[in-house]
């Protein structure tokens, strides 16, 4: 049986995949915009990861709510899966990899059913 993912492989993916959101283009914008403290930021995507990944409990957030509040469209979660996939098959372990992108796909797919109904409920009114 292969080992969990580890803590320190978590710290390195969360580490290198956010350095390359801040100077990404098409999602940089969004996420320098928003995130003040980015170590602060680093540390609770860590715990996030922990708890999905090892079942920590270290998360204690509602990442559904504060994905909620930003200017996400289904394009800017294509480019956020692609290069969280990259970063993933470039610095873990290629079993470690596929079961972190297979989480990463399904929390994005219930990110943007939550954001769609949303919208759904309360269209703009440009």
């Amino acid at each position: 049986m292969e080992p969990k993912i580890t803590e320190a492989e978590i710290a390195t993916l969360v580490d290198t995949f956010y350095a390359r959101v801040r100077i990404d283009p098409d999602i940089g914008p969004i996420f320098n915009a928003i995130v003040g403290d980015w170590p602060h930021h680093l540390s609770t995507l860590k715990d996030f990861w922990s708890t999905i990944l090892l079942t920590t409990s270290r998360y204690k957030g509602d990442p559904m709510m504060t994905h909620l509040q930003l200017p996400l469209d289904p394009e800017h979660f294509e480019r956020w899966l692609s290069l969280f996939a990259v970063t993933a098959n470039e610095v873990l372990p290629p079993r470690h990899a596929a079961n972190v992108i297979a989480r990463s796909q399904r929390i994005a797919q219930n990110f943007k059913a939550g954001i769609a109904y949303k919208r759904q409920q309360s269209p703009s009114t440009t």
